[in-house]
């Protein structure tokens, strides 16, 4: 799976928010400036490239220069830790739940923080974890709450 975030940075790379800003007469300035810079737009401006591309060309014609566009990301991918957080959603999304996330504790000074966080589906608290930062201690809790429910993140 390729992240929204993933498209708009390969987008900002390819300057397609200066394209953008180009083509899209009748915005006013600052408007524009903020909508080139947008993550959203920016990741649906790549997606809607790649697909004129592939109805103009093929698939055939568009897969080098697309797989090279995202090589870094896939090797990425397939050497870094598993997302807990997203194997989570994705399976919860199966069967048409979601999981939430709560702060239960913040401890420490400023610069020295830990982060307790559960992770709750359905109202249920299926994890618990902790961390050096609020993401970390979510991706612990989102492992636990694979665990609990069985289910065996992919490899990446």
């Amino acid at each position: 799976m390729v992240s929204r975030q993933t498209c708009a940075g390969i987008a900002k790379e390819l300057g397609l928010g200066e394209r953008l800003a180009e083509y899209a007469g009748g915005i006013a300035p600052d408007e524009l400036q903020r909508i080139s810079r947008s993550r959203n737009v920016l990741a649906a401006v790549l997606e809607a490239a790649m697909a004129a591309l592939y109805l103009e060309h093929g698939f055939e014609k568009i897969e080098p220069a697309i797989v090279a566009t995202f090589s870094e990301t896939i090797e990425y991918a397939r050497s870094s830790h598993v997302d807990y957080k997203t194997e989570l959603q994705e399976a919860l999304a199966r069967s048409g739940r979601q999981v939430h996330y709560t702060v239960l504790e913040v401890e420490g000074l400023p610069h020295d923080r830990s982060f307790v966080c559960a992770a709750h589906v359905a109202g249920v608290q299926l994890g618990v974890g902790r961390g050096s930062t609020k993401k970390a201690a979510e991706q612990e809790a989102a492992r636990q709450a694979l665990d609990a429910l069985g289910v065996t993140p992919d490899a990446m």
